[in-house]
């Protein structure tokens, strides 16, 4: 399905199922809703199961200039209005994950579900070392440098050199606008938000995760007023893919869970 959300087309799914509760799925920086087939194949039967390709990845337009995850939750909030959506349910994987946060915390909340399901969630801003902040303080100071007209003039591929080495493969693969707002994005820490979110909440973590740690799940978990955590073993970043079978079990037992 298709529809446009000031001028910029989404790709999204929607099973339409009428009178019963629903559920909104927001997919992780790079994905898009395929890797969500299996998820929306096991809550089909009971739910109203809504997942967009959000601005900038799947087959969904870019965003017209850099966004941030404000930008982001409005347009959430504007997807979920133009299709009749008050989500009981949402489901966030990684990036996702951020999103629900910041649309579900504070005195007025954008969306106020019954149940949030932080899938290895984005939104804790790791600690710099100070190897690190030596290192990024090298990369930019290197990078004035050879930025300087005559410098630009004999090396003229030098900073995208440095880039390269540099940058993750989410950068490295994404768009001159989406690059900009990748750091916007990442660069946003969340944990103030998370002592405001006042719905149960379940954790599922990849035991593996080194994109956002079990450390950071762990972190949520004590700073949320109502959470609990699943680690899932040997699953990674992807713990829905890699450990299936635990998940959809986990995931089914806390949706039916009236409590």
């Amino acid at each position: 399905m298709e529809i446009n959300i000031d001028s910029v087309r989404i790709n999204y799914f929607d099973n339409k199922r009428e009178n019963a509760p629903s559920v909104l799925l927001l997919h992780g920086w790079g994905s898009n809703i395929k890797l969500f087939n299996n998820i929306i194949e096991l809550l089909s039967d009971k739910y109203r199961v809504v997942a967009p390709d959000m601005p900038g990845f799947g087959e969904s337009d870019e965003p017209p200039c850099p966004w941030c995850v404000d930008d982001y939750v409005q347009f959430v909030k504007k997807f979920c209005y133009c299709i009749n959506l008050k989500p009981d349910v949402m489901l966030g994987h990684s990036f996702g994950g951020r999103v629900i946060i910041k649309s579900t915390s504070g005195n007025s909340p954008i969306f106020n579900p019954t149940k949030i399901v932080l899938t290895d969630s984005a939104g804790i801003k790791p600690k710099q070392s100070f190897g690190s902040w030596l290192k990024l303080r090298g990369y930019k100071i290197g990078k004035w440098f050879m930025s300087l007209p005559p410098l630009k003039k004999a090396f003229p591929n030098a900073v995208d050199n440095m880039r390269r080495k540099r940058g993750s493969a989410d950068y490295l693969a994404a768009s001159p606008v989406m690059r900009q707002t990748l750091v916007r994005v990442v660069n946003e820490d969340l944990r103030k938000l998370l002592p405001g979110i006042k719905q149960s909440v379940l954790l599922i973590w990849g035991e593996k995760d080194d994109a956002t740690p079990v450390s950071d799940a762990k972190l949520m978990e004590k700073l949320l007023p109502d959470a609990g955590t699943v680690i899932i073993e040997n699953a990674g970043h992807y713990s829905f893919l890699d450990g299936w079978y635990t998940y959809s079990r986990v995931l089914t037992s806390f949706l039916l869970d009236n409590n």
